[in-house]
């Protein structure tokens, strides 16, 4: 395997049973493992030394969800649920991508839910086909929606020319495999400096969109997003979201940690931690753990150390190695 690659992107949820059961049923993922950890260096690791976490391992595809619960929090602050005014050009925001094989089979039961108030819509209307105005997204379809604590979604169907030849085989599960992590972000020649330059990615291409489909996927009026790819040599990949209208998204605010439930966290795999995190800020970064930590096994896979960092906008990324 060729490095850097992304392992898994997760959340911190209110419970992980409940919200794994959720994503079972409604979306065919499959629970994979559940592992706790007692005030051990993983605890540490994310910010919250002294507390407990339980962390719902979930199959989809090849890719991994991670759902992260705070079982006591010990000496931290309790979490606080996603902002119920969240918008998609707050730069707090961050989506998965889970590709289906038809859209149809997987949006009506899900739209029976938003119409029922279980759960929130990105706005107020289904399935979206983007339109073939766009040449990089033509013949797309997508629907935005929230899982049931609040954590934004994005389904989304490819056309036979677009897309991974994986997300074109003949399956019948209601979900492919996550493409992608969607960020937000405020600038975008410093986000390609450290995913990039100092993380390694590729740009793997981009466009803006917008238009009235757009509007309605986003929520907001006259929407204008400038969009970018950044991927590893396989699996799934790292998109930027930069609006371009409306300019108005909040920054992460400053006393935000991983006990909150907007906390999403990409667990990347790299080969050389020390020169992450000697570059971290002067790629606009900072660090969350204050330094490379020994895992001191609790994380399995057999990665030996790892190093958690927040990007130029805050996103969390969990740096591993072997």
């Amino acid at each position: 395997m060729d490095r850097p690659h992304i392992h898994s992107v997760g959340f911190t949820c209110s419970e992980t049973t409940a919200l794994a059961g959720w994503f079972e049923r409604w979306l065919g993922c499959r629970r994979h493992a559940v592992v706790d950890h007692d005030a051990d260096a993983y605890c540490a690791l994310v910010g919250l030394a002294g507390a407990r976490l339980r962390r719902q391992i979930l199959a989809i595809g090849s890719e991994q969800l991670e759902l992260t619960q705070v079982l006591d929090g010990g000496p931290h602050r309790p979490g606080r649920p996603v902002p119920a005014d969240s918008r998609s050009n707050d730069l707090w925001f961050q989506h998965i991508c889970l590709v289906v094989p038809a859209i149809d089979a997987v949006a009506p039961a899900l739209q029976e839910q938003i119409l029922a108030r279980a759960l929130l819509p990105i706005s107020s209307e289904g399935p979206q086909r983007l339109p073939d105005r766009n040449s990089a997204a033509a013949g797309i379809v997508a629907f935005k929606l929230h899982d049931p604590d609040g954590h934004p979604l994005e389904l989304l169907q490819f056309p036979p020319d677009k897309g991974d030849a994986r997300w074109h085989q003949l399956a019948k599960v209601p979900v492919l495999g996550i493409d992608h992590s969607a960020i937000g972000v405020s600038d975008p020649p410093r986000t390609a400096r450290f995913y990039g330059d100092l993380l390694g990615l590729r740009h793997g291409g981009g466009g803006i969109n917008s238009g009235p489909e757009q509007e309605l996927l986003d929520g907001l009026q006259d929407a204008q997003v400038q969009i970018d790819a950044w991927r590893a040599s396989e699996g799934m990949g790292i998109e930027a979201l930069a609006y371009r209208v409306p300019t108005d998204g909040r920054p992460q605010p400053a006393d935000f940690s991983a006990q909150d439930l907007w906390h999403w966290q990409i667990r990347l795999e790299v080969d050389d931690l020390e020169r992450v995190a000697a570059g971290v800020g002067a790629s606009g970064g900072h660090l969350i753990s204050g330094g490379i930590l020994d895992l001191e096994g609790c994380l399995g896979e057999n990665w030996s150390r790892a190093l958690q960092v927040a990007d130029p906008d805050g996103h969390r990324l969990q740096l591993v190695c072997r």
